[in-house]
This record gives C-alpha cells, structure tokens and sequence, in this order.
C-alpha cells in the first residue's frame, strides 16, 4: 500500500547547531530559504532547542525577530520548534506563565509545530507545554527520548506514547538524540507504536554512530510517517542523514516523498557557498564510542574541547568510562540537554578530583531532589545521602513549587522593553538578554 513519507528538513535547527555550535546566521539562511519554501517538506525546523540562546548570546540576533522573518519567507511551509518541556529553551524548569506566554508568542510570531520533549521522560514536565502548545492553536508533537538501559525498554516506550495520547498530542517523535536506535529495535518501537497508538510518527536520528540511515529505512517500512534530514551540506556527523540520499532512496517506492532532487541541487549549490564563505565545517566521522557512552556527539567534541582548554585532555578517556557509572548512579536518565550537562560534568569532576562526589554540582544535587523530575528508577539511597545527605526528595511536580515569574521580570526590566517578547528572552538567560538590551539601546540612539 503506497504511504507518502514526509521530511521534517533540520537545516536552520538541528544541523547547524550540531555541526557549526548554533552559529548559522540569519543573514546566510536568507540566501536560500524562499528556494527552500518551494520543496514541499513536510516541515522545516527552525527554532528551539539552542538557537534561541545562541541567537542572543553569540550572534547579536533577537530570536523572535528571526522567527519573524523565517515565517514572512516561508510561507508555504510549516514551520516547526524544538521545547524543553518545562524548560522550555533554557536549561532550568519554568514557572507555568512563562510556560503559558512562551509558548503563545512562538505560535504567534510564526511556529506552526511544537516538538516537546523531557529529558527524564516525565510526563509532568511536559503537560503544561502541550495543552499550553493545543491552546495556542499549533500542532502539538511529544517527543520520547530514546535511550538505552537496564530500565528501559519497547514496552515502556510504548506505554508512555499511550500516557501522551490521552493528554491529546497530535503525533509522537522518537527522539534518538545520540544515534543509538539499531534498526531491527527501530522497527520493533515503530510496530508496537503503530499498534498501540492512532497517531502519526516521527523518528528524530543523529548520524553519530553510522546507523540513522538504515534505521530510517526500516521504521519507514514498519509505518513511521515523517522523518528528520538535513540538507546534505550540513548532513552526517553528528547531524541528520542527508535529505537528499533519503529522498533517492524512497523515490519509487511505495513510500516516495515527491520532492525535487533537481530544487535541492540548487539550493546547495547555494548553500555550499555560504558555508564556505562564513564557516569552518568539522570533518565528517562516524564516531561509534558513543554505543558505549551513549553520550550525544555535540557533547563529546565540546568535552574534548573543553578538557584540552584546560590541560586535561589525557584525562578523556577516563571521563568517558565514568560517565556511565554517575548515569546508573543517577537511575538511568537519558542523555539529553540537561542531563546530559549534568552527568558529563558531575563525571569530569570524578576523575579531576580522583575522589567520586567529593565534588558536587549544584545541578546534580538538585537533580537528586527531584527538582528536574523523576528518575526513570529511584536513586540508590547510599547515592542519595552522599550527594543531599538527609534531604527529602521532592515527590511533586517540581514546577509546582515555582512562583509566576511574568511580573517580576517585567518590573526588572522595564526600561529595556520594546516588546512582550523581551520579558520571556530575560527570563530565560538574564545576563545575556540584558546585556543584549543594552546594545541594542545603544545602537538606536
């Protein structure tokens, strides 16, 4: 039976912020978006995840100007959004207005598809922004974080795809984050989900490992409805599988996109030139430690940068062996943004010190009480005490002991506003949004 594959294009996301930091300009994707808008993706990520941050923080950019003038170029085209759940695009839970008023204005200024995922899975951090997401009258897409574990496992993913459906989302994404999910695990997830759930899927895959290819093939064959590319110029690595190789390879068959090689050839005619101009590409490899570390590609290529800064570079290796022990430790979380921060850094303080937790991040202790969520396990309690002694983990939905953070801020920074916008960019990254304030004060004077 002939079924349509749709193509989630990731170039202006997830492509960029996996091979060059986050740091494609505005001014560069304008050079071949409107060439874009006329290929007929299913959807073109782009917006969430870092970029928000990376737009204020690196690149002088407002984010929500930017979404602005993707949706003004982009009309034809759905234009879609990575969220952290409670955490929205920061890296930290979030009250419920702020919840409320993000995710308003990214449908207002443009996003038509909200990707929503938790790092631990937890369905408490991620109903707010979906009913939050239905409101605003964008699609709503829940986002499971694919890991491998003692702890998880097909039926687990399964049921909580069930969980998500009752909330009312409008489709499930796997969200392998590291480039782990085999093919023959790809297809056995993809056939339990299409039994057990009446809702179109997604599969999200990185390149990392050299499996995402074949695990496209074979979850489109077991049922899954759209897939996740990015345009060859900024394809493999830690990136998507190439658009254009996905689209050859499902050209007459019963699951043909219908989209143009001849169009994409143009565009990355294009493209190849601006990267080339205004970018360093990172050599292209396939880097299969992460089947052990499972730890995502853009984090290992940041920790060897970061160890190397520091004169700790020969200590790489140990900290690659350690990683796995804090994530048992920690019950198994998925390593995905936060947790993935946390555990790598609480690892590298490991092995600096030669003492475990002699050291403790901030972070991991207030991931040990409950102020994330919920582990995927409970924490061993010999971990707990060592690491918040006789504190009583929370048992509540961490965001219900939050304040509403809208008023406060605006009082903050009422001499910077030019837009409601503003109060959420200062919300999520104070220093970094103020000082970009100040700047952009400066520059109008």
């Amino acid at each position: 039976m002939k079924r349509k594959v749709g193509i989630t294009e990731t170039l202006f996301r997830d492509a960029h912020q996996s091979l060059l930091a986050t740091r494609l300009k505005l001014e560069d994707m304008l050079e071949v978006v409107e060439l874009l808008d006329q290929v007929g993706f299913y959807s073109f990520e782009v917006w969430g995840g870092a970029t928000f941050d990376s737009c204020l923080r690196y690149l002088n950019e407002d984010p929500w100007e930017r979404l602005r003038i993707l949706r003004k170029h982009l009309p034809k085209t759905k234009l879609q959004m990575l969220l952290r759940g409670q955490n929205l695009v920061g890296y930290r839970q979030y009250p419920d207005d702020v919840v409320d008023a993000f995710v308003e204005k990214s449908v207002e200024n443009g996003i038509d598809i909200i990707r929503i995922f938790d790092a631990l899975n937890d369905i408490r951090n991620l109903e707010r922004s979906i009913i939050a997401t239905k409101k605003a009258g964008a699609l709503a897409q829940a986002a499971i974080v694919y890991t491998v574990s003692p702890v998880h496992d097909i039926q687990g993913y399964i049921k909580l795809a069930q969980e998500l459906e009752q909330i009312g989302v409008d489709s499930i994404c796997i969200k392998d984050m590291a480039g782990i999910l085999a093919p023959g695990i790809a297809r056995e997830l993809v056939t339990g989900l299409k039994e057990k759930v009446n809702l179109p899927i997604q599969l999200h895959s990185h390149y990392t490992s050299g499996l995402a290819s074949m695990t496209y093939w074979e979850s489109i064959q077991a049922g899954a409805d759209y897939v996740d590319t990015a345009l060859s110029p900024l394809a493999l690595g830690t990136s998507q599988p190439p658009t254009e190789s996905i689209i050859a390879a499902l050209t007459d068959t019963d699951f043909d996109t219908g989209l143009d090689l001849t169009l994409l050839a143009e565009v990355n005619r294009k493209l190849n030139q601006v990267l080339s101009n205004n970018y360093k590409r990172p050599p292209i490899t396939v880097n299969t430690e992460v089947l052990i570390s499972q730890i995502p590609g853009g984090m290992l290529s940041n920790l060897k940068a970061q160890l190397e800064q520091q004169k700790l570079g020969h200590k790489y290796n140990d900290i690659l062996a350690e990683v796995p022990k804090v994530r048992k430790d920690m019950g198994y979380p998925p390593l995905v943004t936060p947790m993935s921060q946390i555990v790598g850094t609480q690892s590298v303080l490991n092995v600096v010190t030669g003492e475990r937790y002699k050291v403790k991040t901030k972070e991991i202790r207030d991931y040990v009480k409950g102020l994330y969520g919920r582990s995927p396990v409970p924490i061993d309690p010999k971990i707990q005490k060592l690491l918040i002694e006789d504190e009583e983990p929370l048992t509540v939905r961490p965001a219900d002991l939050l304040e509403p953070g809208l008023d406060k801020a605006k009082k903050e920074i009422k001499d910077f506003i030019s837009q409601d916008e503003d109060v959420l960019s200062y919300i999520l990254f104070p220093e970094v949004a103020k000082k970009f304030f100040e700047k952009r004060k400066q520059s109008r004077k």
